[in-house]
């Protein structure tokens, strides 16, 4: 009878649990005093103190739409590398694109570079360890972000879907995109996932520098100091300031990359342009919207249409487009294939491009790093890249999402269970 009502107990435990997962209730936040944050009249400054980022500056910003663009860009990088190229990936799988970067970071390590990969156990999970056998012999160093173990298990829901290349500690890349078929092969018939990465020099590459180090000693209990990922003099950044924003959850559900989309949220006084793959905002979050948008600021979103590669959160997404769509938001969706973009423009003056989605897996369970560039210059690009996905998107009106099918109504339903783990 006792073993009986142990058995009973740990299995309600167990339920219990389970329901705290999928149900607890996000971190209710709210923004106080929004206009004072707009009007601020150093407002990178206020960003970084508030998600406790110092703020650094570019010397160059180069957008790279699309496979073809950034993995040229990064392979010239990586061959070009002298001193150390570190490589952050939640997805990175065998494929042709992924032999070609093997291929050059086998030769940079045998040349004496120092090479190190970090590799989502979970994000990666098709690819075998000895896929990078032959890195390794040369010297080369790739280690798994919380590889499933018994030790591991209680943290298995934390994830690094950071996308990350920093070469020689003075350029970086950073945006939405890893290293797989995906983005540089079409696949069914559809054209190669579009996404956007970002090229970046100056003082603020030791930002992303940083984020790569805190799971490279997550991964292997190294602190990195050495001049391969420091360099020493390096000459004083003029250009625009940014600021690098490494989202990692706290017990208290808060995180800076929240925190971030929630204040550019709070402050915009004249647009919003979001392109999310996922986009499945918190209440929070969704009120923000709302009241930008009551306060006469044009919110656009941007997400994919039928060829979204996670049907769940399609239809999860698609459930909240009502509450947005009556609070004067406009909703567009990509249609030639799958849209993986993170970006997020503000006023048409700030751009924030990363690895976060809009949901709350990215703003609470997983690590993940984003780059708010304070430039007029790149926010216009960001914005011209965004007209021109929306030519290639139809708008969601309200009595179109009115009119969806019963079999949809009814399997959004059951997506509310798993809304906050997809």
């Amino acid at each position: 009878m006792l073993f009986q009502l142990v058995l009973l107990f740990a299995f309600a435990c167990s339920i219990a649990l389970l329901l705290l997962v999928l149900f607890e209730p996000g971190l209710p936040y709210h923004v106080v005093d929004g206009e004072d944050g707009r009007e601020a009249q150093d407002f990178p400054r206020l960003v970084g103190v508030l998600v406790g980022s110092e703020v650094q500056h570019t010397d160059t910003v180069e957008v790279l739409t699309n496979g073809d663009a950034f993995y040229a860009a990064e392979l010239a990088a990586i061959q070009a590398s002298r001193l150390s190229v570190h490589i952050e990936a939640f997805i990175l799988h065998p494929s042709r694109i992924s032999d070609r970067f093997l291929a050059a970071l086998i030769a940079c390590a045998n040349r004496g570079v120092r090479v190190r990969v970090v590799v989502d156990a979970i994000g990666s999970f098709p690819t075998p360890n000895s896929y990078f056998d032959g890195l390794r012999a040369a010297g080369g160093r790739v280690a798994w972000y919380q590889p499933i173990r018994w030790y591991t298990l209680k943290r298995f829901n934390n994830r690094s879907h950071r996308d990350l290349i920093v070469v020689d500690g003075k350029v970086g890349f950073i945006g939405g995109a890893g290293i797989a078929a995906h983005w540089s092969e079409p696949a069914g018939g559809n054209p190669p996932w579009r996404d956007t990465m970002v090229r970046v020099t100056g003082s603020v590459v030791a930002g992303l520098q940083s984020a790569f180090l805190e799971n490279w000693l997550e991964a292997t209990g190294e602190i990195l100091v050495g001049r391969d990922s420091f360099p020493p003099e390096q000459p004083l950044s003029r250009g625009a300031p940014a600021v690098v924003v490494a989202g990692t959850p706290s017990p208290a559900r808060a995180s800076r990359a929240r925190l971030l989309f929630q204040l550019l949220l709070a402050t915009a006084s004249k647009s919003i342009e979001i392109t999310s793959p996922y986009f499945l905002p918190d209440r929070s979050a969704r009120r923000e919207l709302i009241a930008a948008a009551t306060r006469n600021v044009r919110v656009r979103l941007l997400v994919p249409g039928n060829h979204n590669n996670h049907p769940i959160a399609r239809l999860a997404s698609r459930r909240q487009y009502g509450e947005l769509l009556r609070g004067g938001i406009e909703i567009f969706e990509y249609e030639p294939g799958m849209i993986h973009a993170k970006i997020m423009v503000v006023d048409g003056r700030y751009g924030v491009v990363g690895s976060t989605n809009f949901d709350s897996r990215s703003f609470e369970l997983n690590d993940e790093v984003n780059l708010a560039l304070f430039d007029a210059e790149v926010a216009a690009r960001l914005v011209r890249d965004f007209e021109q996905d929306l030519r290639s998107a139809g708008q969601v009106k309200l009595e179109d999402w009115r009119r969806r099918s019963l079999l949809e109504r009814l399997l959004a339903s059951v997506s509310i269970v798993l809304e906050r783990q997809v």
